[in-house]
């Protein structure tokens, strides 16, 4: 399997990330982490912030019309791997946010910026986990 190198995408994206965590805490004062906002979703207890988390789970999803509206066709989305293995393996990111404190987004992109420890650790292990993962899958069960 081969993986694709798109510096210019990859950078466009990481931006975008950045300005909105940016835009997220200079407006509302929150941290972008978007396993917890995605997951404050199901709490009800306060409808500006459930408002807020809507928003801005609405706005990522929005993101291949975007796409279709500034290039006139859809992102072509193909996955090496069946839909099965995205849902596992998405359960067991979901997993390892609750015994992380937090996601990817939370502790590399905020956390490390406001030169969280804890962040620094967070985005290591992560790092590492998928490192490790990725020669697994591809050096020993070949896919």
């Amino acid at each position: 399997m081969t993986t694709e190198f798109t510096p210019w995408a990859s950078l466009g994206g990481g931006l975008l990330i950045g300005l909105a965590a940016v835009l997220l805490m200079a407006l509302h004062g929150r941290i972008l982490g978007a396993t917890g906002i995605l997951g404050g979703l199901l709490r009800f207890n306060d409808p500006a912030d459930w408002r807020l988390r809507a928003a801005l789970v609405v706005g990522m999803a929005a993101g291949p019309l975007v796409y279709l509206v500034a290039t006139g066709r859809m992102p072509v989305i193909d996955l090496p791997i069946p839909n099965t293995a995205v849902v596992l393996g998405g359960l067991i990111v979901g997993i390892g946010v609750s015994y992380g404190g937090g996601c990817t987004s939370g502790h590399g992109v905020c956390g490390i910026a406001r030169f969280s420890r804890r962040s620094m650790i967070a985005t290591a292990t992560f790092m590492a986990t998928a490192i490790v993962t990725v020669c697994v899958i591809r050096h020993v069960v070949g896919v």
